[in-house]
């Protein structure tokens, strides 16, 4: 089927795309489209915040209609293919797109099949997880109604949309359990893949003594690998040892794993050989390495950051600049640092700020502050501000 040819074509209509769209049409660029599907448009920070019991998830959901940029047409479909050779997008209608340059944010997604049981159990009485919005307040619901038994939280190795969230409901659910009195009776246990509890000097030792002060078991180099959701059994992985350990939970909150969209591996805009189908882009300038038109920012480029929100912040900014210049012919100005942020909601009411670059190396916004230690004051940047500079700034591609 014919479709029409388009300037800047973006694929995904979250963050990523709605901001870097508004940030072109401000720049000059009048002739921008987005792929888009979904007819919901999320925050996905706050599904953190949900699960704990501390947002509404009315907060995070507003119409896609409502968050489109003015002079931005929204194509409401599914994109399935690439051709970069023919400079064409296929849709799943079967409609053709032509762009001069193509901007390639999907996101990604949740394999929820990667581990035998999990699909099966975060829809049992017993099991969530908030990285489905529609699981999200089912995590409060499980949480805030647990008085005494065990409960199990879980991280997925693998690329994830800011793993330090996979944390957050912990905390808040450990806050509110002391502040209930029944703490003491509740067994917490922290499933964490890798040999830090995050990674980054500092915020490792602030979040080791909150969990200290909660009486967390910390599960380091393990992963949930089965669950049995009948028996609400989950099996751990050692993965120092390859042993497995049953553990029975009255609660499961579990993160799933995550992967590149699976259309977009079959394309040829990975790097040659790559199974994991992430977009083949320079991790500064944002551009495809082998195919000049093409851009990609967000999860699903192949760039060395830890996957976030305060990360394509920045991104949108150097893809937008970027890919002016390159329409002009002119050497693109700019570079992107591999900085990353996540806020850990430690309480109710306080936050440790983990700012830090593609090393794990600590890069706070503000020098010499020290944004990790745990603060009543980053609460409110995370909770209150952020969602506003999202809702209003951010996705007009002005912050």
């Amino acid at each position: 089927m014919a479709g029409q040819n388009h300037d800047v074509l973006i694929i995904g209509g979250g963050n990523a795309g709605v901001s870097l769209a508004a940030r072109l049409h401000r720049y000059g660029i009048k002739d921008v489209a987005v792929v888009e599907p979904g007819e919901q448009h999320f925050y996905q920070p706050l599904f953190s915040h949900i699960a704990g019991g501390r947002a509404k998830a009315a907060e995070a959901v507003r119409t896609q209609s409502s968050v489109m940029p003015p002079g931005v047409e929204w194509i409401r479909d599914s994109a399935v293919d690439v051709d970069p050779a023919a400079n064409t997008v296929t849709l799943a209608s079967g409609r053709r797109l032509g762009f001069g340059h193509l901007v390639v944010c999907p996101g990604l997604q949740l394999d929820w099949a990667g581990i035998p049981g999990l699909a099966e159990a975060v829809h049992s009485a017993a099991g969530a997880s908030h990285y489905d919005f529609g699981l999200a307040a089912k995590s409060w619901a499980l949480l805030s109604g647990l008085t005494a038994g065990t409960a199990v939280f879980t991280m997925p190795s693998g690329p994830i949309k800011c793993g330090g969230a996979s944390q957050k409901p912990m905390y808040l659910a450990c806050d509110y359990w002391r502040r209930q009195g029944v703490l003491q009776d509740i067994r917490v246990l922290m499933v964490q893949p890798y040999p830090t509890v995050f990674g980054v000097p500092g915020v490792d030792e602030e979040l080791r003594r909150k969990i200290a002060e909660y009486g967390i078991e910390l599960r380091l180099d393990s992963e949930l690998v089965a669950v049995e959701a009948a028996a609400q059994n989950a099996v751990i992985r050692d993965n120092t040892t390859g042993s497995t350990e049953q553990l029975h939970y009255d609660v499961l909150n579990a993160v799933p794993p995550q992967s590149a969209p699976d259309w977009l591996k079959a394309t040829e805009l990975p790097a040659p050989g790559d199974s994991g189908g992430f977009v083949d882009v320079d991790p500064q300038t944002l551009r495809h390495t082998r195919f000049p038109n093409i851009w990609s920012l967000g999860d699903a480029a192949a760039t060395t950051n830890s996957k976030s929100g305060g990360a394509l912040r920045k991104q949108t900014k150097v893809l937008a600049k970027n890919l002016v210049a390159a329409r002009e012919g002119k050497p693109l100005p700019e570079k992107y640092d591999g900085y990353s942020v996540c806020p850990f909601t430690v309480s109710r009411s306080t936050v440790v700020f983990a700012e830090f670059d593609d090393h794990y190396r600590p890069m706070p916004s503000v020098p010499k502050v020290p944004t990790w230690k745990e603060s009543r004051a980053s609460w409110v940047v995370d909770r209150d501000i952020f969602p506003q500079v999202y809702w209003n700034l951010i996705l007009k591609g002005r912050a």
